[in-house]
């Protein structure tokens, strides 16, 4: 029988530099597959890297931006950032940037258990844009939304209207609050 596994997230600090930096590569691996062979852009560099800017730390850890470290019984196993950026330039609360689960831990819950507890810890209006040739994610998302504990006025956007690549999807996850309003 297999163990389901716990995401434990916590707080990105300074000493992640390294870290962040090395999971980094991975998230970018991932998205290499959406460039077309010809472009040089996410191509390695004579190092065997991807030449991409890598999160500062501290970039993360200024007002109005949050990283955490995702592990699994005890091994890193991703990172979240968010920010307060809408990819639609709506006003909104809170945006996942970036979110990366490493493979060996998807399509298990442990990434949908992961974003669960980051919703939980920022209540209020989200936005989540995904580009349009990422289709695993296109798939994780509305599922992940859906299934969150408040998530309420879940709605699917054309990013395109705003110059986002893809989708995005707004919800509230506020808990329920007569004063608290969508955009």
């Amino acid at each position: 029988m297999t163990q389901t596994l716990v995401p434990e997230i916590r707080a990105l600090q300074r000493s992640d530099a390294r870290l962040l930096a090395a999971l980094f590569q991975f998230y970018v691996y991932d998205f290499s597959e959406f460039e077309h062979r010809d472009s040089n852009r996410l191509a390695l560099n004579a190092d065997g890297l991807f030449n991409v800017e890598i999160p500062q730390v501290d970039h993360w850890l200024s007002p109005g931006r949050w990283g955490y470290i995702i592990s699994a019984a005890g091994f890193p196993a991703g990172f979240a950032l968010v920010n307060a950026v809408s990819p639609t330039g709506r006003t909104i609360d809170f945006n996942m940037s970036e979110f990366f689960i490493a493979r060996k831990y998807r399509r298990q819950n442990f990434g949908t258990r992961a974003v669960h507890d980051i919703f939980a810890r920022h209540q209020g209006c989200w936005e989540i844009g995904v580009i349009q040739p990422n289709v695993g994610a296109r798939a994780f998302w509305p599922k992940a939304i859906a299934q969150a504990a408040n998530a309420t006025s879940v709605e699917m956007l054309d990013g395109s209207v705003s110059g986002w690549p893809g989708p995005v999807w707004t919800f509230s996850n506020a808990p329920n609050s007569p004063d608290y309003k969508t955009p």
